[in-house]
């Protein structure tokens, strides 16, 4: 699949205040076209200026958003990790947690790995588009974009992901633990027995709204997996292998499939 088209599928599949977020890769490939055919490149030209000035506002605004949403996790994070630890505890006083308890619990918990997991790879969506955009240039034009502006694009925010993966691997064991527990277990009978409950559209429309990010979350990382594996198209700006367990396949998100086929 061309990367415009994969590109223009993961905006469709992402969350909707998300979608005017992505790289402006179609903007960009027009003034390419536009820059090639006008010959006007190199020695200080006007088209690869501009070409330049639109690369750098670019990386600019997908820096602003990837920063900010960063930020929003932490602190969702770390406000999640205090109510699990209350809700386990029961509250205090050896009281146990409530079934309801525990499913708001566990959806809050899956909602935050879903969007950490769709932020990385709003990164590697982005970093791709980047690169395949100043190959093309440099195609075009004969110029030689690519390599300084890559190496500039490889210090910037949005392509150092080492806090993000860093929650979602805590997020991760966070799930597991509670997923596990005799408490979640419970709460997933009384979620199955809602969910049979329910008939007609009425009944699955809130199921399919519940479940958006978690389905958002497997294509995510489909295309994690697809954009970072080896072709005959794999080069120095490739990115590299994704690495185990963050894969389409994880034994968690497994887990939470097929245990939980139900609003979560």
């Amino acid at each position: 699949m061309k990367f415009g088209k994969r590109l223009k599928k993961q905006v469709e599949e992402s969350l909707p205040e998300w979608r005017d977020k992505f790289l402006a890769y179609k903007r960009l490939k027009k003034l390419v076209r536009l820059v090639s055919s006008s010959g006007d490149v190199g020695g200080g030209g006007g088209g690869e200026a501009e070409f330049v000035r639109l690369l750098d506002g670019e990386v600019d605004r997908i820096n602003a958003f990837f920063l900010e949403q960063e930020e929003e996790f932490v602190i969702r994070q770390r406000e999640l990790q205090e109510t699990v630890e209350k809700v386990a505890g029961g509250g205090g006083g050896g009281r146990r947690p409530a079934a309801a308890e525990m499913r708001r619990v566990r959806k809050e918990i899956v909602d935050l790995h879903g969007e950490m997991v769709l932020l990385l790879n709003y990164s590697a969506v982005n970093y791709t588009g980047l690169a395949k955009i100043l190959k093309k240039y440099d195609k075009r034009t004969g110029r030689l974009l690519r390599l300084p502006f890559i190496e500039k694009v490889l210090r910037q925010p949005f392509f150092t992901t080492e806090l993000i993966s860093r929650l979602v691997r805590d997020c991760e064991a966070t799930m597991e633990a509670i997923f596990t527990s005799s408490v979640a277990t419970t709460a997933m009978a009384g979620d199955r027995r809602t969910w049979k409950g329910c008939s007609g559209d009425a009944g699955m429309a809130p199921m399919a709204d519940q479940q958006g990010i978690f389905r958002n979350t497997v294509a995510a990382l489909a295309t994690m997996k697809e954009l970072r594996s080896g072709s005959s198209t794999y080069g120095r700006f490739s990115l590299p292998p994704m690495a185990a367990p963050a894969s389409p396949e994880s034994d968690v998100l497994q887990s939470i499939q097929i245990a939980d086929p139900i609003p979560i």
